[in-house]
């Protein structure tokens, strides 16, 4: 089970590490082509951090950020959330739409393209997963919310009430060229999800 006080090792932190990375390098290959142009993504840490913390890590919960949310099925089920700060938005609708546009003013292209650049990278890293474990992981039609951060994520943590008290964090980079944007992965998982990950890479917890 996974518990409140759940912890990674070293060797558990690097694995899950590279399965970001693997999960980066297909999503920016996907990422370059929708965007036209060459998209770096770097992974640099990969966290376990508590269901209260995770308000802490986009900034200011009065923030609006657009929300992604995926709910996932199969083997090891939960949530992904991804988070798009305002300024990420501006310069993504900016470089695929070629339009100068505040986050709150966003149409349905606006929308449509956030939540298909979530579908790619939400399915990019699902299939690092199942490539490298051979869990079945399937993610639904993402669904869509533009708001402040504390609401986003307060209901996020709501719908994932069933799930453990834990989240999986993959810190995310996405660099086009030297400009940096700005996003956050959350894997939120059922108690057991995490365990039959890591038992699937030959890591088990046994705390």
């Amino acid at each position: 089970m996974v518990k409140d006080d759940f912890t990674l090792d070293t060797i558990q932190k690097d694995a899950l590490k590279e399965v970001g990375n693997i999960g980066a390098g297909n999503a920016a290959t996907a990422f370059s082509e929708v965007l036209d142009r060459k998209i770096e993504i770097d992974v640099p840490s990969v966290q376990i951090i508590p269901l209260e913390d995770v308000s802490t890590i986009t900034g200011d919960e009065e923030d609006h950020v657009a929300g992604i949310l995926f709910n996932v099925t199969g083997q090891a089920p939960g949530n992904i959330l991804f988070i798009f700060p305002s300024e990420s938005i501006r310069y993504l609708v900016k470089v695929v739409m070629d339009e100068e546009i505040e986050p709150d003013e966003m149409g349905e292209m606006e929308v449509s393209l956030l939540k298909e650049l979530g579908n790619i990278l939400s399915g990019s890293y699902l299939k690092s997963i199942g490539d490298m474990t051979e869990i079945n992981m399937i993610q639904s039609i993402p669904g869509f919310s533009y708001d402040m951060a504390g609401a986003i994520l307060s209901s996020t943590m709501i719908s994932a009430s069933k799930t453990g008290d834990n989240v999986l964090l993959i810190e995310t980079e996405f660099m086009d060229g030297e400009r940096k944007i700005e996003g956050y992965f959350f894997f939120i998982p059922q108690i057991e999800s995490l365990k039959t990950i890591l038992n699937a890479l030959g890591l088990d917890n046994n705390g």
